[in-house]
């Protein structure tokens, strides 16, 4: 199946159950949609369950469940926006240790939603930085 040659960068340098999921549900969602954006969102879903991008890859949260409102209420249809792999869904306290491995500047001042904006765009900088972008 088309799952390990569609693995998105940032799923290889994450741990092998990340890169799993998104296979095992790509390849699934492949059979069931075909080929597209549709099958990505669906595999990116299932990793978003169990991960959370941190830098330029994912790991894994220390709990099980929907990463962002948008996560919790599935379906094609934007209804909420997303948060890109970070767990908004965590702890302040949680935010505040990954910003603080990101090195986020300003982060001992912000608030919840500032916090996942602000890992949100580390995670795109590194990720960017990291395909040579």
């Amino acid at each position: 199946m088309p799952g390990r040659e569609d693995l998105p960068s940032t799923l290889r340098r994450s741990p092998e159950k990340a890169q799993r999921t998104w296979e095992k549900t790509h390849d699934s969602a492949v059979e069931t949609y075909g080929e597209g954006e549709r099958s990505h969102r669906t595999a990116f879903a299932a990793v978003k369950h169990q991960f959370e991008k941190v830098g330029d890859h994912w790991e894994p949260k220390g709990r099980k469940g929907p990463s962002d409102q948008q996560a919790a209420g599935g379906g094609p249809e934007r209804r909420a926006p997303t948060a890109g792999g970070v767990d908004a869904n965590a702890t302040k306290d949680h935010l505040m240790s990954v910003a603080r491995e990101l090195d986020v500047p300003g982060r001992s001042s912000m608030n919840k939603p500032d916090l996942v904006k602000a890992i949100q765009k580390a995670n795109d900088r590194a990720t960017r930085k990291a395909r040579g972008d």
